[in-house]
Formats: structure tokens, sequence, C-alpha cells
């Protein structure tokens, strides 16, 4: 499974929730194939099964097939954990 962590500009906040994203995934005991990063327009042609973005980027990528997991506060790791483990099926 491919993770990509999508911001406006594919540099600051989405390298920070791929961080904070990988730890939630430990903590679940989970491993993934990949959780990689991009900007807003690249995303939509990236292949990936899990696409996690902030609110004011999520409608931008409505067109996609992949779901599309929003994170309200990117430091907020009980939040994340909760939303990456939902996507994914498993007990928080």
């Amino acid at each position: 499974m491919r993770i990509l962590c999508v911001c406006g500009m594919g540099l600051g906040s989405s390298l920070l929730l791929k961080m904070q994203v990988e730890s939630a995934l430990r903590e679940l005991n989970t491993r993934v194939d990949s959780v990689d990063i991009a900007d807003i327009a690249t995303a939509k042609g990236t292949p990936a099964e899990l696409v996690i973005t902030s609110p004011q980027f999520a409608d931008m990528l409505s067109g996609m097939d992949t779901p599309v997991v929003t994170i309200n506060n990117y430091m907020d790791k009980n939040e994340i954990r909760q939303k990456v483990a939902a996507a994914l099926g498993l007990d928080a």
C-alpha cells in the first residue's frame, strides 16, 4: 500500500504529515509499502491507495478514485492515528 501526504507545495506541511503518519503506523503496528509526499497538482496523477491532506485541499482532490482522509491538526497524534486506523480498517 502506498500512502500519499499532500499539501500545496509538497514541501513543509506534507513532510510533517508524512512523519506523523509514519509514527501512527508504527503505533498501530502496521506496515505499508511507502508514505510519500506530493504537491496538490502532482497528487492527482500519482498512484496511491490512500491520500491524506488538510480539509482545504481535500476539495481539490475530489475527482480522484483514491480515498482522501482529512487531518485538521497535523500535531494531533490521536487524530492522525484514529483517522489512519479507520481508513485502513484497523482498531485505533
